[in-house]
């Protein structure tokens, strides 16, 4: 199933029915009286995120979705039927955007979350509702007010506490692999991952983080370059990066200057990227270049910055990475739980965030 994560969609809630006219024509009521029911209100659009749906693809197709209209009012004040309201389920992780303003109007980062994003029109009243002490026969009634309609851009953004970054084919497939079930493609050639993956990582029997393989970065990704900033959006959300830097020997790359440009990159692009705290990992060290490794220890050193080596091919310094990320990941919640008046996130517990 193709991996879609941005659409536009339009959707128009239901229309209140009209109030009725109407007057009683009852056996011994010889004046009758005004009986004219209420319309009943539109249905709403409703949003709601759903662990069920990992992709946006089900809007690709029906890009168009329409609430119920309420029913008319009805003589012997008999009131119309709400209009059928509609549920339309997205995966956790979805921003919605007003298409036209650019406005942020909904954030489902959490399972169950529910938005009205449409409401529905009002329904008229009938001409029951009219009648005073001096008007007891009204022949005044409302018609339904219509439903709001809204042009929206849906954004998928994954919810994963670990991002791993770096060029294509660096290794961030295998060790995903490697550390949790998740099975991308692997295979020796560039931008071998075209989509997104998620993994989870258990730390222990209790513990344990969601980890995202984001399709390899080049130099001008921020503005679109390769594969582009399309996916840069997916780790926006991620608490801690892994930084997957090649020493191969027969890579023919220069390490120092691939940080330099994925660094570059994070920070174009913005979104507090640039801020996250990364470990830098030394990735295929099974096949390592002397001059390559030595230059990039060298340039942690002189950044004050400790550097993983590992070899996710044959599993050295993997385990040690693993308990870095996890160590880190743990700071970064406690952190992010002390900020006052927000919800709990992937890892935490309702208390944690109310801490």
């Amino acid at each position: 199933m193709p991996f879609v994560d941005e659409v536009e969609i339009r959707i128009q809630a239901g229309g209140g029915g009209n109030g009725c006219l109407a007057f009683r024509r009852e056996k011994y009521v010889p004046r009758g009286g005004p009986s004219g029911g209420d319309g009943g209100d539109g249905g709403d659009v409703v949003m709601e995120s759903s662990e069920r749906h990992n992709t946006l693809i089900h809007f690709r197709f029906h890009p168009e979705h329409t609430a119920g209209r309420g029913g008319h009012g009805e003589g012997s004040n008999r009131h119309g039927k709400r209009g059928r309201g509609i549920v339309l389920r997205v995966p956790v992780g979805t921003v919605v955007y007003d298409a036209d303003s650019g406005e942020q109007l909904a954030d489902f980062d959490q399972p169950g979350v529910r938005a009205v994003l449409a409401h529905g029109g009002h329904g008229g009243r009938g001409n029951a509702r009219f009648a005073t002490s001096t008007n007891q026969a009204p022949r005044r009634v409302e018609p339904g007010q219509p439903g709001e309609a809204r042009h929206l851009r849906l954004e998928l953004k994954l919810l994963a506490e670990v991002g791993l970054v770096g060029f294509p084919n660096v290794g961030k497939s295998t060790l995903i692999s490697v550390l949790s079930a998740a099975r991308p493609k692997i295979a020796n050639y560039p931008f071998t991952t075209l989509t997104p993956h998620l993994g989870v990582v258990a730390v222990d029997e209790e513990d344990s983080f969601v980890m995202a393989d984001i399709p390899g970065l080049i130099e001008g990704a921020h503005a679109g370059a390769g594969l582009g900033d399309q996916f840069l959006r997916h780790i926006e959300r991620t608490r801690v990066l892994a930084h997957l830097v090649d020493v191969s020997d027969f890579s023919g790359r220069d390490p120092v200057h691939d940080v330099e440009v994925i660094e570059r990159e994070l920070r174009e692009f913005g979104g507090g990227l640039a801020e996250k705290p990364t470990l830098l990992v030394a990735s295929k060290m099974d096949v390592a270049g002397p001059a390559q490794l030595a230059a990039l220890r060298a340039f942690c050193r002189e950044r004050g910055q400790r550097l993983y080596p590992i070899s996710a091919a044959t599993g050295a310094g993997v385990a040690a990475l693993q308990r870095a990320l996890a160590q880190q990941v743990g700071r970064e919640r406690k952190r992010a739980a002390k900020a006052p008046g927000r919800a709990p996130r992937p890892g935490e517990d309702a208390g944690e965030a109310e801490a």
